[in-house]
């Protein structure tokens, strides 16, 4: 397949829909006349909600053949573009309305339409939520899904999008949050490997929260074509190759759809009140008191040789145990150097034994619990595997790395199980390394009842990071404690990022970034944060949305599919 040109505007619909009407046209003319022959326009772009009631909010809805999608029908078919628009529609009856986006083709019929599944905070009280089945439709221009918004806050409708084989996203976005262009639009791109158009409304009134703008067209890698501003109207163009989708692979890591596991993501498809976490929906119990863990990054990995960075590590225990710390987390294969466990996996689990029992050790003389991430060996297999130490130095859980990158496979056998320790510190789950690329894994987690996850790495990339990593705690409300090696490829520092109990008042970047902690990149270095646990049984992200419960499990039978 050809190049094809794609198109996202930005601006702000105001509460005439007929001269929203006109501004879509213009953009959709300006994309045009550059050669666009996809245009992408804001969700609810034929009105700003100013509604205060379901009532109100049916009264200025529209209806599937009402005159705004009637009029966009016309200008595709006059221009010859397709058209993916945010519009507000009536339900069956009244006061149903639903948030959707509908899909126009160059002929002016209508391809497809998309009502919103999950929806941000207050539109739960002015509409519903759609239930349909996910569908991707094909065009002439490439496979194509459609999402709106808070539907890409959460991992599911772009995953599911993805595995039905959409080429291209179009998400029609009202986002005022700025993690919209800096976390999720990226990220579902490259965790998808799709290509991402997203348009977003900018401005508004005066004095009041803008919306962020930021609309932008990524690559399947997370390159962004063309980025727009985050003040200002504006349309952003880039040319694609819908083929490029096909490929999966994440250069480095693994093919991303090749290496899910979907016999271990059965949680996923349970009813909503049959899963661990469903006792922690909504917000924290008003009676559960203050949860404090204090954790310790142990930032400190090969340097020199292996037995100095064992006796660094046996140092960086002692100082967080006579510091408070209660859990401390290590570095992926922290006394290893880089490729040494490749070269000789044997040796590198006979190594393991005698430093995990050294960890061990030192667990019990300064009652701290220590996850560590060491090469384990049984039935002449070898693992990448967290081992979770206790304050009396046993091993009381192991998880083996269940989704194993290239490079893993020359000696490493995949885990069979992931899995959360139940432990008198808290409800731990483990992952390691380059599988915080998998939604999966921390969604699994969170739905088994995960506090806190201990993620041993080393980055490769500062997205992993900033982008993957605080996805991850964003999405599923539990705080993510990632220890880092000092000779990463990314030259980054650890992370510890906050699940934060949502209040209300908050601010709305507040409310959804999560609040996050660094190490410095490069050297040997201990970061202590005291995490409150209670704030992981809050799952709230504003009055009314939480990203657990507001899942659709009947619909994700894509993600169990072999």
């Amino acid at each position: 397949m050809a190049e094809v040109r794609v198109a996202a505007a930005q601006f702000f619909s105001g509460t005439d829909p007929v001269a929203n009407l006109a501004l879509c046209e213009r953009y959709v003319r300006q994309a045009a006349a550059r050669g666009a022959r996809l245009v992408v326009l804001p969700e609810n772009a034929n009105r700003v909600r100013d509604h205060d009631t379901r009532e109100r909010c049916w009264r200025h809805s529209e209806e599937l053949d009402g005159p705004f999608v009637t009029g966009l029908r016309a200008v595709a078919a006059e221009l010859g573009v397709h058209i993916a628009a945010g519009v507000d529609l009536r339900g069956d009856a009244e006061p149903v309305v639903h948030i959707a986006s509908v899909l126009i083709g160059p002929d002016g019929q209508i391809i497809g339409v998309h009502r919103k599944h999950v929806l941000w905070d207050y539109e739960y009280t002015l509409f519903e939520p759609g239930d349909e089945p996910y569908q991707v439709f094909d065009t002439e221009l490439g496979r194509i899904g459609l999402l709106l918004c808070a539907d890409g806050i959460v991992p599911e409708t772009p995953r599911a999008l993805g595995l039905l084989g959409a080429q291209i996203l179009c998400n029609s976005l009202n986002s005022r949050g700025p993690d919209e262009a800096r976390v999720h639009v990226p990220l579902r791109a490259m965790e998808n490997r799709v290509w991402h158009v997203a348009a977003n409304t900018v401005g508004g009134p005066e004095l009041e929260w803008p919306w962020m703008g930021g609309s932008q067209i990524v690559a399947p890698d997370g390159t962004r074509l063309a980025e727009a501003g985050e003040v200002e109207p504006g349309l952003v163009v880039a040319d694609i190759d819908p083929e490029l989708a096909g490929d999966k692979q994440m250069p480095g890591v693994a093919d991303l759809f090749a290496w899910r596991r979907p016999d271990l993501y059965g949680v996923l498809t349970r009813p909503l009140d049959a899963v661990p976490a469903a006792a922690m929906y909504g917000p924290a119990p008003a009676d559960m008191p203050p949860r404090p863990l204090p954790v310790a990054v142990l930032q400190v990995s090969w340097f020199r040789n292996t037995e100095w960075t064992v006796r660094r590590a046996l140092g960086q225990i002692s100082f967080a145990g006579r510091r408070g710390a209660r859990l401390g987390v290590l570095p992926e294969l922290f006394c290893f150097a880089p490729g040494e466990v490749a070269a000789d996996p044997e040796g590198a689990a006979e190594l393991s034994r005698d430093v995990l029992a050294r960890v061990s050790a030192a667990c019990a003389e300064v009652k701290l619990w220590v996850a560590v991430n060491l090469v384990e060996t049984e039935a002449g297999r070898h693992h990448s595997t967290v081992f979770l130490v206790d304050d009396a130095g046993e091993v009381v859980h192991r998880y083996r790395k269940t989704h194993l990158t290239d490079a893993d496979r020359a000696w490493a056998t995949a885990g069979d199980a992931l899995s959360v320790a139940d432990t008198p510190i808290g409800r731990i789950g483990f992952m390691i390394g380059e599988e915080v690329w998998v939604p999966e894994v921390a969604r699994v987690l969170a739905l088994e009842g995960a506090e806190l996850i201990a993620h041993p790495t080393s980055w490769t990339t500062p997205e992993a990071m900033h982008v993957a990593a605080t996805e991850r705690t964003e999405e599923n409300r539990v705080h993510l404690v990632s220890a880092n090696r000092l000779d990463s490829p990314a030259a980054l520092g650890s992370q510890v990022l906050r699940a934060d109990d949502f209040m209300p008042g908050q601010p709305i970047a507040v409310m959804r970034y999560p609040t996050g902690y660094w190490t410095r990149p490069g050297f040997e270095e201990q970061l202590l944060i005291e995490l409150d646990l209670r704030e992981a049984n809050d799952k709230m992200m504003g009055h009314h949305l939480d990203p657990l419960a507001k899942r659709h499990p009947g619909l994700y039978g894509m993600f169990t599919a072999g």
